[in-house]
């Protein structure tokens, strides 16, 4: 079994005694379940905006402990005010180290779009993400058939939630553009053998379709990174280790942006 299974195996349980701990009925409740919600694509499609999706990551299965004692307030807001088109939260504990807290966090300090980052394998999970606060879901077409993956991303806009659709091939995303996603993210990291190359997503930008827009996700250390990625039609990029591993997060992601700026100034 590899680590993407054994997540999959673990949240299947997780599902079953947060539906027991916290029924649905519990979940529509929640003071944020009404609230509207706030389209991620729209915001990284905005011109005063980088593109990034800043992430609060505590730890990973490929890196272990990244920053455990983050302050989830303080960073967040300062991503959004280094520039950062949106947040993505991790609510994973067993794995990451988060939890739904951390979204609602989030939440309370920011207006901006925050998508939810989780192994989404159960419509509970869809209801439990409107209940934090979450403006989008993330929907791994590695961890689910592709009928499965149309199910839930059908069940995610019933409630107004915008569906990131990750895919780490072009066999998976083939199998899968018959699903209401709204963007395309590639994850440049396997989750199979957590291997990284940014280069895979230039090789499957030719082959998504115009209609979604394209998010690059993990390995992207370097500003220069994204003004290549741009010209393949990318207009998201995920980022969460680079920002996550130095004290102040929100103060790399600061500096990030100030230099893609300025070389974004420079090729005009």
């Amino acid at each position: 079994m590899d680590i993407l299974e054994e997540i999959i195996a673990s949240k299947y349980k997780e599902v079953v005694e947060r539906k027991a701990q916290y029924p649905v009925t519990v979940l529509e409740k929640s003071p944020y379940f009404e609230r509207p919600t706030v389209s991620l694509k729209e915001h990284i499609s905005r011109a005063d905006k980088t593109g990034i999706i800043a992430e609060i990551k505590r730890k990973s299965p490929s890196k272990g402990v990244i920053n455990p004692d983050v302050s989830v307030g303080r960073t967040s807001m300062g991503y959004i005010q280094a520039g950062a088109s949106a947040l993505s939260v991790l609510t994973d504990f067993t794995y990451f180290g988060g939890s739904s807290d951390d979204l609602i966090t989030a939440r309370k300090v920011n207006e901006c779009p925050i998508l939810r980052k989780d192994f989404t394998v159960d419509e509970y999970q869809i209801v439990e993400a409107k209940s934090i606060g979450a403006d989008a879901i993330l929907l791994i077409a590695a961890a689910l058939e592709p009928a499965r993956l149309k199910q839930l991303a059908t069940f995610a806009h019933t409630l107004s939630l915008e569906v990131l659709l990750e895919v780490h091939n072009r066999a998976e995303l083939e199998a899968n553009l018959d699903a209401p996603a709204d963007l395309i993210g590639v994850n440049n990291r396997n989750l199979k053998t957590f291997v990284t190359d940014v280069h895979l997503s230039e090789q499957l930008a030719p082959f998504i379709p115009n209609e979604y827009l394209k998010v690059s996700e993990s390995g992207i250390e370097n500003p220069h990174t994204i003004i290549k990625l741009k010209k393949q039609g990318y207009q998201g990029f995920l980022m969460g280790q680079n920002f996550m591993q130095h004290s102040r997060p929100e103060q790399a992601c600061q500096e990030f942006i100030d230099t893609l700026r300025k070389l974004d100034q420079e090729a005009l």
